[in-house]
């Protein structure tokens, strides 16, 4: 029952601070970091439910007033009014804690995410299509003033992207954006089809989260660093210097490999950065196993098993197949528009964790 998670969670706040007081802790950064982290994502519950208690008390005292009764009409009408003004506030406030206790696992405060998009079946317009959607978050980005860091390229021959990786940073980015983990598929006559077929090709994209040193421990005896010379098209300097770094993390058999800067050290940074995202982003996969019956929609799980959404040229339609929404809206939703669509998949990831919460009551 909620009164019970919210008797938890209090009892949580004051355990927490309990603990930032002790010395052994207060002289430990990490855990103090993680704890500070916690008590950011559960103590604004706390509040809102104090300020929720109060209003509920005045609107009891209102109620009260009113049922006395009173000749004098003007004050009657102001009690009234003060009623119904607590009651739509009183709303407000049990969807605010309500939305928080769904919760979002403290995806609110993730400012930095790392993309991953890789040009899947579909040959060269694949690639093409990979750009595309490259385009399409970036447009996106600087409609919600996020900023964007590419962190390496595998270019095709005709302009688009084998794979691109690249970051983006900004309050409530992850949240924005976790959506768009999955297979898109696009259907079109390609650029290079002379017979004007229309023709299928597909993209992977991975949202993950960005992680610092104290989420992801790497030693450095785990990894294997590698330096070469950059390869792709050429250009101004690109195969001049040994400035590409290589890393393997030893214990996993990731490798991450990033070229796009002329520094060596610069490479290497953004490397560590992507090769942490995939940490982590393994780790979260491991504990969302331990939890599969809660994950059973597609909404909000970052599953890129199977396709997620369809862009079809010849129709000037886009269809989210994970909550059966077709938006006539194309051009607009590959140009960065993509708010109806993101709003759409979080109500829906909301019901579907409003539904599992009630099969648990």
């Amino acid at each position: 029952m909620l009164a019970e998670r919210l008797r938890a969670l209090r009892e949580r706040i004051a355990q927490i601070h309990s603990l930032l007081a002790q010395s052994e802790i207060a002289s430990n950064p990490e855990k103090v970091q993680v704890l500070a982290r916690e008590l950011s994502r559960i103590e604004p519950i706390s509040k809102l439910q104090d300020e929720l208690e109060t209003v509920q008390k005045e609107l009891k005292e209102t109620e009260h007033l009113i049922q006395a009764g009173t000749r004098d009409e003007e004050l009657l009408h102001f009690y009234e009014e003060e009623h119904a003004k607590l009651v739509e506030k009183e709303k407000t406030l049990q969807t605010q804690i309500e939305e928080l206790f769904l919760g979002d696992d403290g995806e609110s405060n993730i400012k930095s995410i790392i993309i991953e998009i890789r040009a899947g079946t579909g040959g060269e317009e694949a690639s093409l299509f990979a750009r595309d959607l490259f385009r399409m978050y970036t447009r996106y980005a600087q409609t919600k003033g996020f900023s964007v860091d590419v962190m390496n390229t595998s270019p095709s021959g005709k302009g688009g992207f084998k794979e691109i990786i690249f970051g983006i940073s900004g309050t409530g980015v992850y949240s924005a954006l976790k959506y768009e983990s999955g297979i898109h598929r696009v259907q079109r006559v390609p650029e290079t089809e002379a017979s004007g077929r229309v023709h299928t090709s597909a993209a992977t994209v991975a949202i993950m989260q960005e992680a610092d040193e104290v989420e992801v421990n790497i030693k450095p005896e785990e990894l294997r660093i590698e330096v070469c010379r950059a390869g792709g098209p050429g250009g101004q300097g690109v195969n001049t210097t040994d400035s590409a770094v290589q890393i393997v993390h030893l214990p996993t058999g990731l490798m991450v490999r990033c070229q796009d800067e002329r520094s060596q050290l610069k490479n290497k940074a953004k490397a560590m950065r992507v090769l942490r995202a995939r940490l982590l982003q393994m780790k979260r996969e491991a504990q969302e196993k331990q939890i599969a019956e809660a994950r059973k929609s597609q909404v909000g799980s970052g599953d890129r098993s199977g396709k997620i959404r369809t862009y079809n040229f010849p129709d000037n339609r886009v269809t989210d197949h994970r909550i059966g929404l077709t938006l006539h809206a194309l051009n607009d939703i590959l140009n960065g528009n993509l708010d109806e669509l993101a709003t759409a998949l979080r109500k829906a990831e909301r019901a579907e964790k409003l539904a599992v919460k009630g099969d648990r009551a």
